[in-house]
C-alpha cells in the first residue's frame, strides 16, 4: 500500500456512537484534512428510515459509499477525513475503489460502552435501538487489511488521536 502519496485520504469508522465524528474532526484539526461527516453524505430517504429506526439496506448503502469515496478522491492536499461506519468488508472495498489510497481507523468498542454513549446523545437521528443491526452488520478488519488503525475507544479521546497520529505518522514515514 502506498500511503507516502499526497493527499491523506482517511475514514474514521465503526458503529454509531463509538465516537468517529469526534475523532474525524480531532484528526481533521490536527492534521489540517477537510472533514465531512459521512451521514451528512446520506439520501434525505435514508435519514429518514433511521429517524424510523429502520436499518439500511445494502441498496441503500451503495451511493452513500460511492459519494464518499467520489469525496475523498477529490481530495487536495492535505487531504480529507470522512467519518463513515464502514461496517462490511465489501463496503470498505467500495470505498478503496472510488478513492484509492485510503486509510481506515476503526474505532473498536463494545456493545454496553457504546449503548451507554448513545443514550447520552441528543439530536442524533440514528436510534439507539438500531445499535444491535449495527454490531450484527459489522465485520471486524482482519489482519489482511493492511490500511486499517485499530484504536481502542476506552482510552480518552486526545490519547486515541495521539496513537491515531502516531501510527498514520509511521504509515507516511516508514523509515523515520
Amino acid at each position: 500500500m502506498r500511503m507516502n502519496t499526497m493527499p491523506l485520504r482517511l475514514i474514521v469508522m465503526g458503529v454509531s456512537g463509538c465516537g468517529k465524528s469526534t475523532m474525524a474532526s480531532a484528526l481533521g484539526e490536527r492534521m489540517g484534512l477537510e472533514m465531512v461527516d459521512g451521514d451528512d453524505l446520506h439520501l434525505p430517504e435514508s435519514v429518514a428510515k433511521m429517524r424510523s429506526g429502520i436499518a439500511l439496506q445494502d441498496a441503500d448503502r451503495w451511493p452513500w459509499l460511492d459519494r464518499i469515496g467520489h469525496y475523498l478522491a477529490q481530495a487536495q492536499e492535505p487531504g480529507r477525513v470522512v467519518a463513515c461506519s464502514a461496517l462490511k468488508r465489501v463496503y470498505r472495498e467500495r470505498i478503496r475503489e472510488q478513492a484509492g489510497d485510503v486509510c481506515f481507523v476503526f474505532l473498536d468498542g463494545d456493545f454496553d460502552l457504546i449503548q451507554q454513549r448513545m443514550r447520552q446523545r441528543v439530536g442524533h437521528y440514528m436510534q439507539p435501538g438500531l445499535l444491535d443491526s449495527q454490531f450484527l452488520t459489522l465485520e471486524k478488519p482482519r489482519a489482511d487489511e493492511t490500511d486499517v488503525i485499530r484504536l481502542p475507544i476506552t482510552e480518552p479521546i486526545q490519547d486515541m488521536v495521539a496513537q491515531a497520529l502516531q501510527a498514520l505518522h509511521s504509515r507516511l514515514h516508514p523509515a523515520l
